[in-house]
Parts: structure tokens; C-alpha cells; sequence
């Protein structure tokens, strides 16, 4: 059974899991996921954000906000979180649930489009909750390449997958790393944290 997610007794989250049920229905590869990430896998993602840093988030495919919340109580200021979403029913509660967070309607898979109007970073970290696996190869080794030139080298892009096996994108030696988390069964499906980082 998945956990609720934290803030499943706010009334927008509860609006946000029904938007979420509309979009699986009528878009299912953009929405990647038969339910948003629970608790647990939201604290364990947010886990590797320095609250502490000064420099902002980049979140991509926030959705209805699950992970969102997590950095928030993680301890991460929403004006450092720069959330990135293609949906506009999303991003509109997103704008309402999370009011200090900087919500950018665009393409998470065209960062240099979408992030031109001076949130471009540098970033301290990303955090993505986009269905790679959904995409061909290549868009997948280009977005994690294009996010890990955002940020430092040794900070964390932050992704989660339901792969049973090999990470959503291998690690390419000489240019980034990854590692895996631990799998988190109380998720719905059990799920497991992919970090890449800059070699």
C-alpha cells in the first residue's frame, strides 16, 4: 500500500490527486505514474537537497507538488525552488498550493528554451520526477546531461524510476556517475532513487 503523501489532509492536495487521475487518464505517457510519489520516496529524494545551500532548486515534473512539499520540509525555501512543468492544470495548482515556489510553464526536455528568462541557474541540485523511461535513449541521456551542466560537479541529479533493473540512463564513464538507492517498497510501485553526478 502506498503511504499518503504528507500532505494528503490539505485540500489542495487532495485537488491535486484528482488532477493527477485526469491526466493519467487523458495523457498516461506524460504522466509516467499510476499514482504520485508517495511519502516516503518524496522525503528520500528531497533527502539529498542542502537545505543550507543558497543557490536555488530545479525541480522537473513536479506534477501536483508531493516532492515539492518534501523540500519544503525539508528545510529548502520555496523562493529557492524552481519548479519546471509541462502541464498547465498542474502548473495553475502548483501557483496556488505552493505560492513562493517559481512555477515555469515549459518543456522539462528543452531546458534551454524553457529556463531562458533568467532561471537558468546555476543550480544546487535537481530533482526529477519525469518519466525517462517513457522516452527514447537519447532524449533521456540529454536531459540528464543537460541538467548536470546546471549544477556543480559532485551535486546530485536527483531522479526516481520503477525500473526493476539498469538505471534510466547508464552511467557514461569520464562524464557523470550514478548510483542507487535502497528500493522503497512503501511506494506504489516500489520505487528507487537514481543519483547522477558529474564525473
Amino acid at each position: 500500500m502506498t503511504e499518503p503523501a504528507s500532505e494528503a489532509s490539505d485540500g489542495k492536495a487532495g485537488s491535486g490527486f484528482l488532477l493527477f487521475l485526469r491526466s493519467l487518464r487523458t495523457t498516461p505517457k506524460l504522466t509516467g505514474a499510476v499514482a504520485p510519489s508517495g511519502a516516503a520516496l518524496s522525503r528520500l529524494m528531497a533527502s539529498f537537497v542542502d537545505p543550507k545551500d543558497d543557490r536555488p532548486v530545479l525541480e522537473l515534473g513536479p506534477g501536483t507538488g508531493v516532492v515539492t512539499a518534501a523540500l519544503i520540509e525539508r528545510g529548502v525555501a520555496p523562493e529557492r525552488i524552481v519548479s519546471v512543468e509541462y502541464n498547465p492544470d498542474f502548473c495553475t495548482h502548483l501557483r496556488q498550493r505552493f505560492p513562493g515556489v517559481t512555477i515555469v510553464e515549459g518543456d522539462a526536455y528543452d531546458l534551454n528554451r524553457t529556463l531562458r528568462d533568467g532561471h537558468d541557474g546555476p543550480f544546487s541540485a535537481v530533482v526529477s520526477s519525469l518519466p525517462l523511461l517513457t522516452r527514447p535513449p537519447p532524449v533521456r541521456l540529454a536531459l540528464v546531461e543537460g541538467a548536470l551542466a546546471r549544477i556543480p560537479v559532485g551535486a546530485p541529479l536527483i531522479q526516481f524510476s520503477y525500473s526493476l533493473t539498469a538505471p534510466p540512463v547508464p552511467e557514461v564513464p569520464g562524464r557523470f556517475t550514478v548510483k542507487s538507492s535502497p528500493w522503497v517498497f512503501r511506494n506504489l510501485p516500489p520505487a528507487r532513487v537514481w543519483l547522477y553526478r558529474r564525473a
